[in-house]
């Protein structure tokens, strides 16, 4: 379970982050906005894309190629992409029916035979050592699933979405896109508990997010993507009030080059959210005014 002093610590940053939304939500959407080209490289690089940021970034906003890549990679970016912005549009209530409608936009023109469809007859699914559901039993797991997710009144949210996203990637309902429409579902969970989303990050994909299924196909054990979660969930929160009430952002390592800090000791701090430090393309940044007496209400 998710402990108490960190439930707190989310709550009162979501408070000072609503205010911010109200006063500012054209600045908020902005950020939003910026953020689609990390969220679509990053789970695109968990499912192995060979796109960079860089590449993601030209793909999006000036429809420009780099260098030579499938064409299933560019469709994959935007379509990804095209997912996130109908997300942060739509007022559509979290069911099956919205589920198959993100499938469908993501998958179209890469593989338009499974888009928009839970597997059926013999379309079996594997991932590593982990077979998916039994296709005959798929939609009826799924349409479990999504009603015990919205008659659960009484669990932490986060740990709510930890075990619904823990459990669609076990049954694994589609042919393909199981990954990424269950990470953007995650956001759109979120959302529709007035939070920000959170990006999950390929470059710790191997450490911090795969051993989280292992856990939980072993021990039934959601607990550490509720933990997971919770973690950016707080970077989320501390960007976006960084963001709208700093004067001045500078990276962590140029801000422990002017303090005079130990780097490893700061960035230790950033990975466990004990200091308000976000990443930007993969870098940990930092407020300039901050100082390390800040930190106590950080924790």
């Amino acid at each position: 379970m998710i402990r108490q002093e960190l439930k707190n610590k989310i709550e009162d940053l979501h408070t000072i982050y609503h205010k911010l939304q109200n006063e500012f939500p054209q600045a908020m959407q902005e950020i939003l906005m910026s953020e689609i080209p990390e969220m679509v490289y990053n789970s695109n690089a968990i499912e192995n894309s060979t796109l960079t940021l860089e590449e993601t970034e030209a793909i999006l906003f000036l429809g420009a190629i780099k260098r030579d890549h499938e064409i299933r990679e560019i469709y994959e970016a935007k379509n990804l992409a095209q997912v996130i912005e109908y997300l942060q549009a739509t007022k559509e209530n979290f069911s099956i029916e919205l589920i198959l409608k993100l499938h469908n936009m993501l998958l179209t023109q890469i593989r338009d035979d499974i888009a928009g469809r839970f597997r059926w007859g013999d379309e079996w699914v594997r991932v590593g050592h982990h077979l998916g559901a039994n296709p005959a039993f798929v939609n009826g797991l799924m349409h479990e699933l999504v009603d015990h997710y919205h008659k659960d009144k009484k669990t932490y949210f986060l740990e709510k979405i930890a075990h619904f996203h823990a459990e669609f990637e076990t049954i694994h309902p589609f042919g393909d896109g199981n990954g990424r429409i269950g990470r953007v579902l995650i956001n759109k969970q979120l959302m529709d508990f007035g939070y920000p989303p959170i990006i999950i990050p390929n470059k710790s994909k191997k450490s911090d997010y795969y051993p989280l299924f292992e856990l939980y196909l072993k021990k039934n054990d959601a607990r550490g993507f509720g933990q997971l979660f919770a973690l950016l969930l707080l970077e989320s929160l501390h960007k976006r009030i960084t963001l709208l009430t700093s004067k001045k952002i500078l990276s962590l390592n140029e801000w422990t080059k002017k303090h005079g800090k130990t780097p490893n000791t700061l960035l230790n701090k950033a990975k466990r959210q004990t200091i308000p430090a976000f990443r930007k393309g993969g870098k940990w940044m930092i407020s300039a005014d901050f100082c390390e007496d800040m930190e106590t209400l950080a924790h």
